[in-house]
């Protein structure tokens, strides 16, 4: 500033002071005359100062508000020109410190001005800057609004003004705390120097701050306040803000001034309650921000992560832990979590970028990172923040090669997957990392195609940041390829150099100490252990705090280490980056090892072993053992998904060995290079040098050993020996001449090894033993999903180390052979085959061996050894089931005597062979069981015998192969009769066993479990095996079925008297039924689909063309089955409790049966409802249908006539009980039951019959072609059941009874036949013979009628029931019965037997005419028996017939048949000529009075019927015919107008009208003129003529009735003459001489004759007689005529 004070600067400023105003006042000359003259006022002032003062500059200060107005008037002109000079002018004065507070005051508020109406941006900035930096007068509220105008005009839209702006912000800021640390240096001397300020201090009062401590406090706050977008309560007016810009601001002040805030408890007290949680909240878009997901519905950029923000607030974060570490504990803690949280995947790369740079910065920290661990990690309930922020390391390099970056342009991998070994070609931006184009090898990681170069960003324990300070970047930078894995890895590297050398250094001088305090040494893993002097006792407490310290450094860092070292050593090209991985590793397992930390050191181990093998090997191996590792310890990767990765890049470097891959990728060979050899040399050198420290780590080496050798070339022979040999399928190996010396080495030290386990002590053996298990584990792993050569170096040696240790075999039997069973299951065939050859071996091996004691007195050591045995059951593999099957053909032959309690385990792997497992290995199978059954049946333990059984059973199951299932029924049969040999010997074994068994259940309080409980356990083997039968005889197979069902049934009829009484309830219930039930569902639910063919070349007859016609067999000779055992065995089964249910059960079961929709199954259930009622009938060759049946009835024999009570026939049986039972036992008299005796039992027969019947019976709703209508042999057999039932119901048969069996004979009858039937159940139309069916019908009628007859007296009201039930059937004759809504054909229809022409969906009615016509003869033949019974009287029965008949009389020639009508006349005049005396003679009684008008009627419409003769009609023929009429007219005067008296006078005259109807000639109009004499009926009127003249004179007159038809009939006689006279008269009259019609002559010559005849009677008949009979008024009227 002297420069401004010299004379000649003063002097100057003065002028140019004058100068400005003058150029002001001529600037405002015209338009702004007051600025004019405040101009020229302030020359003259700044004379006036300039001439009276010698301190110009201080009075100039004095005077400035005056001196400054002009220029303060000039701006507010607003015009561009005045307003620069005016700027230019108070910037000079203020360059020289003459302006004071007030002016100053002044002119910030012109200023102001000027902001607001934007008048030169550039100048007000350049204005303000100049006031704050050369002088302290501004404070205060002066100071806020020159800081807010400068904001303002950070915010407009001029680049250039917002750039200049915030220049002058950044400079303004500082300005206000540089005042504040100058305010502190003045005054220091004078205050005490204040310490650091505690994280929980008490905020002082801003009051007591000095004036530029309390500026700066106000800024540092309202920028608080500003970034968390609430109002300032300084910066007044401010009206927009950026948090980019006040995060930059903060972090300027943060870093720039810390003492700030260390030193002044208001400045603490801010940074803890208003930066922290600031940071902290701007901080949430981008922990929740997911990329990929939608972010773009935010209402504010700051709602996703937004590059400048989150840049600017790691940035701070970055300032708070270095700096403030101390003061924010809880609050850095915080940071460092969401530190951790950037680095996740799922944020954007540029965040991701920007974090790591940040995480570098603290990683070169290490004591930094200590007190992390030491706050954090170590403390119970904080974040684990060191191992978070190792861990997250980790998983970022992970992510980096699994999840390359994407949406960068920079990131495309134009390197490509080179596998080849060759030059890496550098991408096509490789500019931007200082190589000047060209191809050229790049340092780089590569890893499964994802290529990362790496980048020289830093020097080694620095941290520069490169995105950290892109503060002018708005949008997210394109961020090079392997920029951040470059950071990453060198965040690795120095965070390992840090800890190790921290660590190492503090263990070497406590070391050092010890030695010196101590006299013995102490071990370098527990360097506390022994110290026994007082004077050592505060060095031994520190170590104790330190070594806590090291090892929770070591174990909450070294899995993040572990995973990302072992990746990024794997993916390394470059050999400077190999070493320093290797480096890194080396020191951790070293450290590991000095602290004794078992885990990590076995980590490390593991990634160095890795390292040895070609990447091709380091997928698959030493996973598993890494893996279990650790989950066996309590050290858990918590909070972050770090995986130990397996490496799988190819190799960059020089080869030294090529060999066959022991891997999944077949193809060529892998390489040993440089890098695997180095590796290779630090695990021997370890494996050498620190044998003790290896412990469980030989695992590893053994299983880098295995690998080495495959990769060698030498391969296990049978002998387990390692011998070189290469398999043909790959090229030979290629070694070097290094590498081959170490051949035999290698060989030597395996096979001494595996030779001297017998030498081990129990654990290490074991450790042994899963060492190999885990190796043998992994090569498994590498052989699935190729048939390559395995490696089966683990396989060979588990045998060979079994073999050498079979003394103490039972301590490692389980988990070797547990593991050779994984092996077995390998889909590997080679491996497989190794597996079993290995376990068969050693169980073999183990039965054989000589143990001590014997395996006869160890059974558990026997069971032991022969469990593996089974569970090779559980492998699904052909191969290994057969060498297991043969392996059990061995046993069988060599050790069947002495298995022993061994049994069950070896039937159970035969048992356990599957139907899809090929028919070769269930024929092994099979043979093996074969001979267990012909050969060692008695040799094993009874209680085997019911698996023997379960084993036959499931081969029976089978249906690979037919003859296998068949035969294995037939080794069922055999078991049978072996049990029926043995049955004694065996019931006394099993009772014996069952006995120990009850005793052992009992002590142990639990129920004794066995199926078939409570029956006897001999009875439950024979339950068994009815069960397994049982199950056979629903296999899906038709053969098996068959062949099963009759070994059942044969099986219970041939041994079933070995059962105890009570077990026959559990064969009925459990097996019978059971089975009855699982055929009868099977059956319904059977595809009714057309099976083509039975397989091969077998036709199948189409009577079992479907599987649900097979069911139908099967389901046939089941119920038969059944049918004969309670038929055969009904004397045990009806004293058993419940025979009744069972009985109910069995008769459902027949019901179901007759009414399925399938003929043969519901004809067959007749047969065995037959069977059961013990009534069997032979088939007559009408009933047959077309399909032969398939269950064929016997030829029966008839034994003795066997007679019981109400029993009057004999029985038909098929076969005697006695005979059965004597075949099979003589131990148990024959005893013959023959009827039932429980009437119950019959009456739920008939309730059976008669649900069958009408159900079966029951018409359809609707027809269609498949409409099932049951068919006549099933109905007929039906019917046939009634008559015999009926004799032993007949006690309880009521008419309710009788009406439904009149609904299902009715029924029955009515039912059609198929037209494709008709041929062979219908008689041809000529023949008029009965169909079974109707003949059935009509026996069981007769039957009944006959039990009626000679039944008690309260029987025969039932006799009305049965002439209605056979007048119906007569009435079928002219009106065949409807079934249901059906269309037939009538047979009647279809002459000259054109029946078979038919469509085949048709059907057809039977022909009913010979049925009625022979249901009319039993209706008059019954008639004639009980015409005078009471029921028949009193229900009007001869009406009835009457009714009937009068249907076909009145049709007559339209009748069907013409046999009919004829039919009903003579009979007719049969029931009359009985009927008409009973009539007379309950004439008074009333109950005929209503059959009289029906008799007149039927006499009517039959003597003159509508019908008319056929046309062929033969004169013969209708003579005859009319000798009928005849004979009617002949009864009616001979029983009935006899007896007029009886008879009621409306009939008579009915009589008398019709007869003179009948006198009148009749003909037809049809006949031809030479036909017409003979037509005329001329026989018929003349008889009717007679006797009408008969009855008109009667000289016998006795009562007034004769009297009174006397004169009725001369009444009608005259009136008859009279007509016949007029007639005759007329015609003549009208003819002229033309001849009349001969009948017309005939017939007057009749009537003449007649008149004579009359005149004759009238002479010899008394006078008064004849005026009695004759009234006067007639005789006049027919004289009259007569003389006209």
């Amino acid at each position: 500033m002297s420069g401004t004070n010299s004379p000649e600067a003063v002097k100057k400023l003065l002028e140019n002071m004058q100068s400005d105003l003058r150029a002001l006042s001529l600037e405002c000359k015209k338009k702004f005359p007051p600025v004019k003259e405040a101009a020229e006022s302030g020359i003259i002032k700044v004379k006036t100062i300039a001439a009276r003062n010698t301190e110009i500059l201080a009075a100039l200060k004095e005077n400035s508000s005056e001196v400054v107005q002009p220029f303060l008037m000039g701006c507010g002109t607003k015009e561009p020109k005045i307003t620069q000079l005016c700027l230019a002018a108070i910037q000079r004065l203020m360059s020289h410190e003459v302006v004071s507070e007030t002016a100053a005051g002044n002119i910030i508020n012109m200023l102001w001005q000027l902001m607001e109406n934007s008048l030169e941006e550039l100048k007000l900035l350049q204005t303000v800057l100049v006031l704050l930096t050369t002088n302290t007068v501004v404070h205060d509220e002066a100071l806020s609004k020159a800081i807010v105008l400068c904001f303002r005009l950070h915010f407009t839209k001029d680049n250039i003004t917002n750039n200049t702006a915030a220049a002058t912000v950044r400079q303004v800021v500082t300005v206000v705390f540089e005042r504040m640390v100058a305010e502190d240096e003045r005054h220091r001397d004078i205050i005490e120097q204040p310490v650091l300020v505690q994280a929980n201090s008490n905020r002082r009062s801003v009051s007591t701050l000095k004036p530029c401590a309390k500026d700066a406090y106000m800024l540092f706050q309202d920028l608080c306040q500003l970034v968390n977008a609430d109002a300032p309560y300084w910066l007044v007016g401010m009206t927009e803000m950026t948090r980019t810009f006040g995060l930059e601001l903060l972090e300027s002040v943060l870093n720039d001034f810390p003492q700030v805030f260390l030193q002044h408890q208001e400045f603490s007290f801010l940074l803890k309650e208003r930066v922290c949680p600031l940071v902290i909240k701007l901080f949430s878009p981008n922990i929740k921000f997911r990329q990929g997901s939608s972010s773009s519905s935010s209402p504010a950029p700051v709602e996703k992560p937004y590059f400048p923000i989150c840049m600017r607030l790691l940035r701070v974060v970055s300032v708070l832990i270095k700096q403030f570490y101390s003061l924010l504990v809880t609050e850095c803690e915080i940071f460092l979590s969401l530190l951790v949280k950037f680095l996740d995947a799922d944020k954007p790369q540029w965040l991701r970028a920007v974090a790591v740079e940040s995480i570098h910065r603290l990683c070169v920290q290490p004591q930094l990172l200590r007190s992390f661990c030491q706050s954090y990690d170590m403390k119970q309930h904080s974040t684990k923040v060191f191992r978070d922020i190792v861990n997250a390391l980790g998983s970022f390099i992970q992510s980096l090669f699994l999840v390359p970056p994407t949406g960068n342009p920079a990131t495309t991998n134009q390197a490509g997957n080179n596998n080849s070994g060759g030059t890496v070609s550098a991408p096509a931006n490789s500019g931007m990392l200082g190589i000047g184009g060209g191809v050229t090898l790049l340092p780089a990681f590569e890893y499964r195609g994802t290529w990362i170069p790496i980048l020289t960003i830093t020097v080694q324990g620095s941290a520069k940041a490169t995105y950290l300070e892109m503060l002018d970047k708005v949008e997210p930078p394109t961020i090079p390829e392997g920029y951040a894995m470059s950071v990453a890895f060198h965040c690795l590297l120095d965070l390992v150099r840090g800890i190790t050398s921290m660590i190492e250094g503090e263990l070497g001088e406590v070391e050092i100490e010890c030695q010196t305090t101590t006299e013995a040494a102490s071990s370098p893993k527990q360097p506390s252990e022994e110290q026994e002097l007082q004077s050592a006792s505060d060095q031994m407490d520190k170590e104790i705090v330190n070594r806590a310290v090291w090892e929770e450094m070591v174990n909450a860092c070294w899995c993040g280490l572990l995973a990302a070292l072992s990746l990024l050593l794997d993916a390394s090209t470059d050999e400077a980056a190999t070493e320093n991985i290797l480096k890194a590793e080396l020191t951790m397992a070293a450290l590991c090892g000095r602290l004794g930390l078992v885990t990590s050191r076995d980590a490390f181990i593991t990634a160095i072993c890795k390292g040895s093998l070609p990447p091709h090997y380091a997928l698959t191996i030493l996973n598993t053992t890494t893996a279990a590792t650790l989950s066996n310890k309590s050290y858990s990767i918590q909070g972050q998904s770090v995986m130990m990765i397996s490496p799988s890049s190819e190799s960059h470097q020089q080869v030294v060995a090529v060999g066959q891959p022991l891997a999944v990728q077949p193809q060529g060979t892998v390489m040993l290079t440089s890098k695997n050899i180095q590796c290779m040399r630090t695990l021997l050198n370890l494996a050498h040098c620190h044998g003790a420290v290896l412990g469980t780590s030989w695992q590893l080496v053994l299983a880098t050993l295995q690998h080495l050798v495959w990769i060698l070339g030498l391969k296990p022979s049978s002998g387990g020996a390692l011998k070189p040999g290469r398999a043909v399928e790959g090229p030979s190996t290629v070694l070097t001449t290094a590498v081959m010396t170490d051949l035999p080495v290698i060989s030597n030290i395996l096979s001494r090894l595996f030779e001297s386990s017998q030498y081990l002590d129990d654990v290490s053996l074991h450790h042994l033993i899963n060492a190999l298990c885990s190796l043998s584990l992994e090569a498994m792993d590498m052989a699935y999903g190729n048939n390559k050569e395995p490696s089966l170096f683990a396989v060979a040696k588990l045998l060979e180390t079994g073999l050498v240790n079979m003394h103490r075999i039972e301590i490692l039997w389980r988990p070797l052979t547990g593991h050779l069973l994984e092996v077995c299951q390998h889909p590997n065939s080679r491996m497989r085959e190794w597996g079993a050859e290995a376990l068969t071996s050693l169980i073999k091996a183990g039965l054989t061996f000589n143990h001590d004691p014997p395996l006869s007195q160890n059974q558990r050591l026997q069971l032991l050894l022969l469990n593996p045995l089974k569970e090779m059951s559980s492998i699904n593999h052909p191969d290994i089931r057969l060498k297991q099957l043969e392996c059990v053909l061995q046993i069988l032959q060599s050790q069947g005597d002495s298995l022993g309690p061994g049994w069950p385990l070896v039937l159970g792997v035969m048992g356990a062979i599957r139907n899809d497992q090929g028919e070769s290995l269930i024929r092994t199978a099979f043979q093996c069981l074969q001979l267990v059954v012909t050969d060692f049946l008695p040799t094993m333990p009874c209680t085997c015998l019911q698996i023997v059984v379960d084993v036959a059973g499931s081969f029976g199951l089978h249906n690979q192969e037919l003859n296998i299932s068949l035969t294995s029924i037939g080794l069922l049969w055999n078991i049978s009769d072996y049990f029926f040999q043995r049955g004694e010997t065996i019931e006394k074994e099993l009772n014996k066993e069952e006995a120990a068994q009850q005793k052992q259940a009992e002590e142990k309080g639990v129920v004794l479990h066995r199926p078939f409980h409570p029956a006897p356990p001999f009875d439950c083997l024979w339950l068994c095996l009815y069960a397994k039968l049982g199950e056979l005889c629903v296999d899906p197979r038709p053969a098996v079925r068959k062949s099963a069902g009759q070994t059942l049934f044969s099986t219970i009829g041939a041994h079933g008297t070995l059962l105890q009484h009570s077990t026959w309830h559990t064969v009925i219930w459990k097996v019978l039924f059971h089975l009855l039930d699982r055929v009868r569902q099977s059956s319904t639910t059977a595809d009714k689909e057309k099976i083509e063919s039975g397989g091969g070349n077998i036709l199948i007859h189409h009577s079992r063309d479907t599987a649900e016609k097979q069911w139908a067999e099967t389901w046939v000779l089941t119920l038969a089955g059944v049918a004969r055992i309670f038929n055969t065995r009904r004397y045990l089964l009806q004293p058993l409790g419940d025979f009744s249910r069972a009985w109910d059960v069995l008769l459902d079961h027949i019901q179901s049966a007759a009414l399925s929709k399938n003929n043969e199954v519901s004809l067959a259930a007749l047969k065995s409802f037959q069977e059961i009622l013990q009534i069997v009938s032979p088939v007559r060759d009408s009933d047959k249908p077309e399909t032969p049946p398939a269950v064929n009835v016997p030829v029966p024999v008839l034994l003795g006539s066997i007679s019981g009570p109400g029993l009057s026939r004999p029985f038909v049986r098929t076969d005697s009980i006695g005979e059965r039972l004597g075949r099979y036992s003589s131990c148990e008299p024959p005893i013959v039951t023959d009827e039932l005796e429980d009437l119950n039992l019959w009456w739920a027969a008939w309730n059976t019959w008669y649900r069958i019947g009408s159900e079966s019976t029951k018409p359809p709703i609707t027809f269609d072609k498949l409409t099932f209508i049951p068919s006549q042999p099933f109905l007929t057999a039906l019917i046939q059941i009634f008559p015999a039932l009926y004799q032993h119901i007949k006690t309880g048969f009521n008419m309710d009874d009788l009406e439904k069996l009149g609904v299902i004979l009715h029924s029955a009858v009515s039912v059609p036949i198929s037209s494709d039937a008709s041929p062979f159940i219908l008689p041809s139309y000529t023949e008029a013979v009965l169909t079974s069916l109707q003949e059935a019908v009509l026996t069981a009628l007769d039957v009944l009628q006959k039990a009626i007859c000679v039944g008690p007296e309260n029987m025969q009201i039932m006799y009305p029931a049965i002439f209605d039930q056979l007048l119906a059937f007569v009435e079928f004759s002219c009106k065949p019965p409807q079934y249901g809504q059906l269309e037939t054909k009538h047979i009647a229809n279809a002459k000259y037997n054109q029946i078979q022409l038919f469509a085949p969906a048709e059907w057809v009615a039977l022909n009913y005419v010979p049925f009625a016509e022979r249901s009319l003869e039993v209706v008059v033949d019954l008639y004639q028996k009980t015409a005078c019974h009471k029921a028949v009287v009193n229900e009007k029965v001869l009406q009835n017939i009457i009714k009937t008949l009068r249907v076909p009389l009145s049709l007559k020639y339209s009748c069907p048949s013409e046999s009919t009508w004829k039919l009903a006349v003579s009979s007719l005049l049969k029931v009359l000529s009985i009927g008409l005396p009973v009539a007379r003679q309950h004439a008074s009684s009333g109950k005929f009075d209503s059959m009289w008008p029906e008799l007149a009627n039927t006499f009517e419409d039959f003597l003159f019927t509508k019908s008319i003769p056929p046309d062929n009609l033969s004169i013969q023929e209708f003579q005859r015919n009319e000798s009928i009429d005849v004979e009617v007219v002949q009864l009616i005067s001979t029983e009935i107008l006899p007896y007029a008296n009886f008879i009621p006078k409306e009939f008579v005259g009915q009589i008398m009208t019709m007869l003179n109807k009948g006198s009148i000639h009749s003909q037809s109009s049809s006949f031809t003129e030479a036909e017409i004499d003979i037509r005329l009926r001329e026989e018929f009127s003349k008889m009717c003529f007679e006797t009408l003249l008969q009855f008109s004179f009667s000289n016998k007159v006795t009562t007034p009735q004769e009297g009174y038809i006397s004169r009725m009939a001369l009444s009608v006689l005259l009136k008859r003459s009279q007509d016949v006279l007029h007639r005759y008269i007329e015609d003549e009259r009208l003819s002229g001489k033309c001849p009349l019609p001969r009948q017309q002559v005939t017939e007057i010559i009749f009537v003449l004759k007649a008149v004579s005849t009359l005149i004759d009677s009238l002479k010899k008949t008394q006078p008064e007689n004849v005026k009695s009979k004759v009234p006067t008024k007639i005789y006049g009227e027919f004289f009259k005529s007569i003389l006209i």
